[in-house]
């Protein structure tokens, strides 16, 4: 007998108060069936119920190892791709809002990145020159390209290592969606800034002559996030200007300036684990997502530390604050009446590539 899903409607009209019950009893019926994991910028009324929390890999990795049935990202899209693909087979990815994406992920799209391979195979033979490498903030699809055409998967804490995986191999990278961590990363490598070019997907030959592309070591995507895009030097210079005496760590999805203006630079793991390990008292601006900071300052605030958001106005992740109380409710309690909803499920011939150039990452971090 076929369950009829609980449509989602009703939950909408929900308090956040009434919503939070809810999550509580559902999540008592399921018990460990469900494991529920967080990413850092999830909204706090959603974090609040998390059974893991974390940046996207550390999630999907620990969620696999578990002995939940069901894995319910309260993430963005590709997070919860990576969960399925990384999951043993009768474990279900579940994402409770299918509308939470990510807009730098959707900047390089398969046919996008298929079409570069093909005009640059115009110039050389991308097969023997070039290493392509995404950013695991991106579509499985482009997971799987880079399984297909020995490239791999790299996050923001092990870019430059898979760098130089990847110059180890071949004499050029292809590297997506995000342009700034793979030109921060290259520079790490002390590669100059003249020999990393951007690729313009909307471009003929990305905007790009032969001769840039044979004198290129990176070809950059014209990708960026639309969160740490908004973090400017002089939003540095100000609170430098104010507190001599502060830090300042920005997120390597920043710009190329912020981070040269930055004391530290790291991923959402880094930037937490670098803040309480500072000595009480420190002052800090931080380069990336306001929940995150929000969540930090207050965790260390009974230290006498102070952490202050580097951006003038507020700037969230919008799209993974769709994975509101509602959306998570509504998901719970369909499952809790046998019914499976929102479902992330990588095709299997995309998964299987996806996963060598995930597993080449994980050898070479």
């Amino acid at each position: 007998m076929q369950v009829v899903p609980i449509q989602f409607e009703p939950f909408n009209a929900l308090s956040d108060q009434a919503a939070a019950a809810r999550i509580t009893a559902a999540r008592q019926v399921l018990g460990k069936r469900a494991v529920l994991l967080c990413h850092h910028y999830q909204r706090a009324d959603v974090y609040a119920h998390a059974d893991i929390t974390g940046d996207s890999l550390k999630l999907s990795r620990l969620a696999a190892q578990s002995d939940a049935e069901f894995i319910v990202f309260c993430g963005v899209h590709f997070m919860a791709e990576v969960a399925d693909i990384l999951s043993r087979p009768e474990q279900i990815a579940i994402l409770p809002d299918l509308a939470a994406g990510c807009s730098m992920a959707d900047m390089a799209s398969l046919a996008k990145v298929e079409r570069c391979w093909r005009e640059l195979a115009t110039v050389l033979d991308p097969d023997e020159h070039v290493t392509p490498v995404t950013y695991i903030n991106s579509a499985a699809d482009l997971k799987a390209f880079c399984g297909e055409h020995g490239g791999i998967v790299c996050t923001s804490s092990n870019a430059t290592k898979i760098l130089e995986w990847s110059f180890a191999r071949r004499d050029k990278v292809l590297f997506f969606p995000d342009q700034h961590l793979g030109r921060w990363s290259g520079h790490r490598m002390g590669i100059p800034l003249e020999q990393m070019v951007i690729w313009t997907p909307d471009l003929e030959m990305g905007g790009l002559t032969a001769e840039q592309i044979r004198n290129a070591k990176i070809i950059l995507w014209h990708g960026f996030c639309s969160v740490h895009q908004m973090f400017q030097p002089a939003q540095i210079a100000k609170f430098r200007a104010r507190y001599p005496d502060g830090k300042v760590i920005s997120h390597p999805e920043c710009s190329f300036e912020v981070c040269a203006q930055s004391d530290a630079i790291g991923s959402t793991e880094t930037i937490i684990r670098v803040v309480k390990e500072s000595p009480p008292g420190t002052r800090w601006l931080v380069g990336t997502e306001l929940n995150l900071v929000d969540r930090l300052a207050n965790e260390v605030k009974s230290e006498g530390k102070i952490v202050q958001f580097m951006a003038d106005t507020v700037c969230m992740c919008s799209t993974m604050q769709r994975i509101d109380p509602q959306h998570l409710a509504w998901t719970l309690e369909n499952l809790v009446a046998g019914n499976v909803v929102n479902q992330i499920k990588v095709p299997e011939h995309e998964a299987k590539l996806a996963k060598i150039a995930l597993e080449r990452m994980l050898a070479a971090s």
